[in-house]
């Protein structure tokens, strides 16, 4: 066996075991943020509760943001399972987790600042932020429509070079 023979079988030994170690992280990122979700799951609804003493809309408003992290949780869960599939990091996945994300602050911004906000200024100061949220979450939009538009043309593009060699 000559030297480059036992250099291409030790980079293929090195790649399976890199391999498996990234299948383990991966594993435990999921156990992890799947005991996440549910611990939040389970601390919203007490929390509804609990807050309850405080206004049915000041309790509402929280469990919808712990709701919405939950919804951030099961999005990052899907873009790990998209990037183990498809063996290659998947941008979709982590666009709508913005999304997501900022959706989140505009509903805690808008719910506690209708109850807070005694000033003109603090009131500004949250339609100034909100305004902002919105234009990441129009810019996150379009960049998520634009990415599956990409991929849908070059479907396209794969399936009629696909025919072309077929007939040929």
């Amino acid at each position: 066996m000559d030297e480059e023979q036992r250099s291409r079988k030790l980079a293929t030994a090195a790649d399976t075991v890199i391999m498996y170690v990234e299948m383990v992280i991966y594993a435990v990122v999921c156990l992890v943020l799947v005991l996440g979700a549910v611990a939040l799951l389970i601390e919203s609804v007490k929390s509804f509760f609990e807050d309850l003493d405080e206004g049915v809309l000041w309790a509402a408003t929280q469990m919808l943001s712990v709701l919405l992290l939950v919804f951030v949780f099961v999005e990052l869960l899907g873009a790990v399972r998209s990037t183990v599939r498809e063996r290659r990091l998947v941008a979709e996945p982590f666009l709508l987790v913005g999304i997501i994300a900022a959706i989140k602050e505009i509903v805690l911004i808008g719910g506690t600042e209708r109850i807070v906000a005694t000033s003109d200024e603090l009131f500004s100061r949250a339609m100034v932020e909100i305004a902002v949220l919105a234009g990441v979450v129009l810019l996150l939009a379009i960049s998520t429509l634009l990415l599956r538009n990409s991929a849908t043309r070059r479907k396209e593009v794969e399936a009629e070079t696909d025919e072309m060699v077929g007939e040929a």
